[in-house]
């Protein structure tokens, strides 16, 4: 995994860990397929609600903020947040 990818996934741990209750239990499943990585946040059943938040407002703000890093490395990211 190249440095890029790491960084991508620290910044999108920090600040899935930073909104829920349950910070052990947050996980980041990375698949790469040439430009484009692909994220798959887990966590507790419990804080999903808080990381999604409501209308799926915060969902949509960590891809955001996701989409702005990944260009500054000439990468595209989708992130899913799975039960």
């Amino acid at each position: 995994m190249s440095t890029d990818i790491s960084e991508l996934q620290e910044l999108l741990l920090f600040l899935c860990r930073s909104l829920v209750l349950d910070t052990e239990a947050v996980q980041v499943k990375i698949d790469e397929q040439g430009n484009t990585v692909a994220m798959k946040v887990t966590c507790s059943p419990d804080d999903m609600g808080r990381l999604i938040g409501r209308g799926g407002r915060r969902a949509q703000a960590i891809r955001v903020l996701m989409k702005a890093k990944a260009s500054q490395v000439d990468r595209r990211v989708v992130i899913d947040f799975v039960d």
